[in-house]
């Protein structure tokens, strides 16, 4: 069953959306329209297109954990768009590298404009998003910058390992989830106690916001995972058995690999049945345990924030987002 879209990812793209745009406009014209076209905002040929960009679920966070903290809006919200840009450097450049060719049902950048343009569009949106902390007046600027610059390092190097997967037959369950937590966890993490560090939150409250994030990260990644074997490509956006078809190693598969010597020809490279493969990872309970990992990461993400003294009302709200985030089918 799908999850109720919470009314603060509503809030937080009304409040971020004119920002992003003035923050993507810096950019040199060339890159901004290859960034605009890839949240949505333009066709190919620089046109106006309909609202196909994200879910703003990053700044929704940035903006709900400077709520829990007792920081205001306008004070988080140059966090909101900075992680919110680092996410899209993020995904112009993992499209590339997956060699994806589709995204919210659209090409992706860098099949319409190149890879040059693509890599060069996601190197400026990370440096504006640096600049929007940096530009901030608000008391934590250097903090924050100095959050979101681990942030991205765990990101990369999350990255980088989840490369030295494609070439090894033999990774293990726990190497995935470390990998995960730096991918994904990270910069989950990292929008979750941003705006409360620019707007000088303790440490504490910083501490148990990014430890609900990468927990909350972790989840969302487990679910994508799941959806990228089992999810409806109508609602995806991806094509059927997406990443059976493209022999990742997400968790489902990693676990079944364990124990199936056919996964495992297949992942090195053998032709395979992807439906029968499918449908014998999920015979083998590895769907189940998948799931059962999720509600476990989001029993650890909520945890985190009781009795962290903070706003009861954000902390509400922030548990209804985790809700959704692991609820959702696209």
């Amino acid at each position: 069953m799908t999850a109720v879209l919470p009314s603060s990812v509503d809030r937080a793209r009304l409040l971020a959306d004119p920002a992003l745009r003035e923050a993507i406009g810096r950019l040199h014209p060339t890159l901004a329209r290859v960034a605009a076209y890839h949240r949505g905002w333009v066709d190919a040929d620089g046109s106006p297109a309909g609202d196909a960009s994200g879910k703003a679920l990053r700044p929704a966070l940035a903006l709900l954990g400077a709520d829990a903290a007792r920081v205001s809006a306008g004070v988080a919200l140059p966090a909101a768009v900075a992680v919110e840009l680092v996410h899209d450097f993020s995904l112009l450049h993992d499209d590339l590298m997956d060699g994806d060719t589709e995204r919210r049902h659209r090409p992706t950048a860098w099949t319409v404009f190149g890879m040059p343009a693509a890599l060069l569009a996601g190197d400026g949106l990370l440096a504006v998003a640096y600049r929007m902390l940096e530009e901030s007046s608000a008391p934590g600027s250097a903090a924050a910058q100095g959050l979101l610059a681990s942030c991205v390092d765990r990101l990369v190097g999350g990255q980088a390992d989840d490369l030295d997967f494609e070439r090894r037959l033999d990774v293990s369950y726990d190497e995935y989830l470390a990998m995960s937590a730096g991918k994904t966890g990270a910069l989950l993490g990292g929008a979750c106690c941003l705006g409360a560090a620019l707007g000088g939150a303790s440490p504490d409250h910083v501490a148990a916001l990014a430890q609900y994030g990468e927990e909350l990260g972790l989840a969302f990644q487990l679910v994508d995972d799941l959806l990228g074997i089992w999810g409806d490509p109508a609602v995806t956006g991806k094509p059927v058995l997406s990443d059976l078809r493209s022999r990742k190693k997400s968790a489902p598969i990693v676990l079944a690999a364990a124990t199936s010597p056919q996964l495992r020809a297949y992942l090195g490279g053998q032709d395979a049945d992807l439906a029968g493969l499918a449908a014998q990872i999920e015979a083998a309970g590895v769907r189940g345990r998948v799931q059962a990992e999720v509600e476990a990461h989001v029993r650890r993400a909520t945890g985190a924030l009781r009795g962290a003294g903070l706003d009861q009302r954000a902390v509400d709200e922030l548990v209804r987002t985790a809700d959704y985030v692991t609820g959702r089918d696209s």
